[in-house]
């Protein structure tokens, strides 16, 4: 039986910034750009908060070792 075990990290593939929503994306099955843009919608819409949260999980989500 394989391991269908994941784990959220951050991508060195699909980086822009810190590669927070690439890893996302990865995590999900889903385009990293779809998660890029819902993360700016959300942290435009919160007045920054969505900035602070990217920067918490930047430093939270590990980085994906190769």
């Amino acid at each position: 039986m394989e391991n269908d075990y994941r784990k959220l990290v951050r991508s060195r593939q699909n980086r822009t910034i810190c590669g927070v929503c690439g890893g996302i994306g990865e995590y999900l099955n889903v385009d990293p750009t779809v998660i890029r843009i819902i993360w700016v919608v959300c942290a435009l819409a919160s007045v920054g908060t969505g900035a602070v949260a990217y920067l918490i999980a930047a430093l939270l989500i590990p980085e994906e070792t190769c």
